[in-house]
């Protein structure tokens, strides 16, 4: 009898149970790593992730000296034009809306350089029913440098335009993440693939090696 309710707990409750969390990992998922413009056209590749809460999130990136980015509106929209025409501090500039697997960023932070809102590091998060090996939940990145404001090469629209290396700024995000002491360990999965001709959603040229580096948050107490 014994054994028999052992097989059942074992068959029915605990088995199920771990291939579940087996396939919520986030080595076994499998995503379209690249996020598009809300007009269907390829974006920024997903070069980042991040294991660890919302709160865990928010507060490793403060504590690393990035701001969390304001909502796009128009008066956001008008204050950063402002910025950069008048060369004002906006340090929690708003980032233009990308999709990733239809849904519009959850995050964004990002880190002025100068005086205003024209030069800056800039990432945005997604977070995924996938999960690190603690339970905790994934959350993919796109990270770039704008490196000055202009006119897209697709749409025509006033737009940032980025820095061609984006391993560079994703290496500096996990950088100045880990200096802060907010990382427990990092890993490499596959991203878009290697490439020395990608297109984002503006049309600026970006080279890129195709990984994405995972970090593992500290926990918060």
């Amino acid at each position: 009898m014994a054994f028999c309710a052992g097989y059942l707990a074992l068959a029915y409750l605990a088995a199920p149970e771990f291939w579940t969390l087996r396939d919520r990992n986030f080595r076994t998922q499998r995503f379209e790593m690249v996020a598009h413009t809300p007009q269907g056209i390829a974006g920024d590749p997903i070069n980042v992730g991040l294991v660890g809460t919302k709160k865990e999130l928010v507060h490793a990136f403060a504590v690393a000296g990035w701001d969390t980015a304001d909502a796009l509106t128009l008066e956001t929209a008008i204050e950063i034009g402002e910025s950069v025409l008048f060369d004002r501090p906006y340090p929690d500039a708003p980032v233009s809306r990308l999709l990733f697997e239809g849904r519009a960023q959850d995050l964004a932070f990002e880190k002025p350089v100068g005086d205003s809102a024209d030069r800056r590091h800039h990432v945005r998060f997604w977070q995924t029913d996938a999960t690190g090996d603690d339970g905790r939940p994934l959350w993919l990145g796109a990270a770039s440098f704008d490196r000055g404001v202009g006119l897209s090469h697709n749409t025509g629209q006033v737009t940032h335009y980025i820095a061609p290396d984006i391993d560079a700024e994703r290496d500096f995000l996990v950088r100045d993440l880990s200096a802060a002491g907010m990382l427990i360990s990092t890993s490499e999965i596959s991203g878009i693939g290697a490439t020395k001709t990608g297109r984002n959603g503006g049309g600026d040229p970006y080279f890129t090696d195709g990984k994405a580096v995972v970090g593992v948050l500290r926990q918060l107490p």
